[in-house]
């Protein structure tokens, strides 16, 4: 039985599709990418001091990229996540849904692939083979363009860029376990499901239409009983985000004198998509993940405001130490329960 995502159409659909980036010469690129990799290493140490938390320098390697390389890289992570549960879907489908749907699924990957492609700054390879060493990622062409949209001061900018996902490096490298919890989550949502690959590609045109009425893609194609693990995984992207902010805004004051500029342009961006941009944004659910960003910094500045980065930190100890989303939304309940469960480290 074939895959039910063409993985190769997808990439060379998005690459085909995704626009080019600002036009640089050769001098100003190389000054961008150089640039790039100062800020990424003038980050670790601040992140280090903010969080806490304990890093091998050498988890990951930082790579500055274009947009073709960065949708190599994020299909070839869905790709070897989704492996497991696509195998599923695929052995019960038909042979025909096996043989078009693949190129079908493949061309719609790449659509949102290409479109996504010139909208993300940076990230962290959280989904790798096991023999291979993840990377963080700075997306040249997208910092450089925002930074000059919004005319921000391109070095400012690209070390706050750098911070929030030097975060996110830290937060893998010292939590041996945040990976592989993320994977089974995400491996979880698609197990519970009983659909096969023809019944999946049959909602898809439910789900677009759902769109006019304020669904998404993820809304239709999600039954009752995975909203549990749905609910699970956006407290946890929640905390991820929510993290990197708190620790960006904590470490950039003393390091980058333009932060007020830049945090104001860049929020007003994050709430302000153009036509075009808010559909897209609703028909694959993005708009949850803008609020993961607001809800999950203000559950981490409320917990360090209460117990202190040490008390917060205990919120890496195991699965069952991160907070629920109903936590997320009412910090001082995880305090609660931390406090009654002993796994505060400080404050006591």
């Amino acid at each position: 039985m074939g895959e039910l995502v063409d993985w190769d159409l997808a990439v060379s659909t998005a690459v085909r599709f995704a626009s080019p980036g600002p036009a640089v010469t050769p001098e100003e690129a190389r000054s961008v990418v150089a640039d790039l990799r100062w800020a990424a290493e003038a980050a670790v140490d601040p992140v280090a001091r903010v969080t806490g938390l304990q890093c091998p320098p050498d988890s990951a390697e930082t790579v500055v990229v274009d947009r073709p390389a960065w949708i190599r890289s994020a299909a070839e992570g869905f790709r070897w996540a989704l492996a497991p549960s696509l195998d599923q879907m695929s052995s019960k489908s038909s042979g025909t849904v096996a043989a078009v749907g693949s190129r079908v699924s493949g061309m719609q990957l790449g659509a949102i692939l290409a479109w996504m492609s010139s909208k993300v700054l940076g990230q962290y390879e959280a989904f790798h083979a096991p023999h291979e060493r993840p990377r963080l990622l700075l997306v040249a062409p997208n910092i450089r363009s925002v930074e000059h949209t919004l005319e921000l001061e391109p070095r400012d900018f690209r070390l706050w860029v750098a911070l929030h996902e030097e975060t996110h490096r830290v937060q893998f490298g010292s939590v041996p376990w945040l990976a592989d919890h993320l994977l089974n989550e995400v491996g979880s949502l698609l197990s519970i499901s009983d659909l096969g690959g023809d019944e999946v590609i049959a909602r898809l045109s439910s789900a677009i239409r759902s769109v006019g009425s304020g669904g998404s893609l993820v809304e239709a194609l999600q039954g009752p009983e995975q909203q549990v693990v749905v609910d699970r995984l956006t407290a946890l992207m929640s905390l991820l985000e929510g993290h990197a902010d708190h620790v960006m805004d904590v470490a950039a004051p003393a390091l980058i004198p333009t932060l007020p500029t830049i945090r104001a342009r860049f929020d007003a961006r994050r709430t302000s998509p153009g036509a075009i941009e808010g559909l897209i944004r609703r028909l694959l659910g993005l708009d949850a993940k803008l609020r993961q960003y607001t809800e999950g910094a203000t559950f981490v500045r409320t917990v360090v405001d209460q117990v202190g980065m040490d008390g917060f930190n205990a919120i890496w100890t195991s699965t069952q130490t991160l907070p629920s989303l109903s936590e997320i939304r009412e910090p001082l309940t995880w305090v609660e329960r931390a406090h009654s469960t002993g796994f505060v480290v400080s404050g006591e």
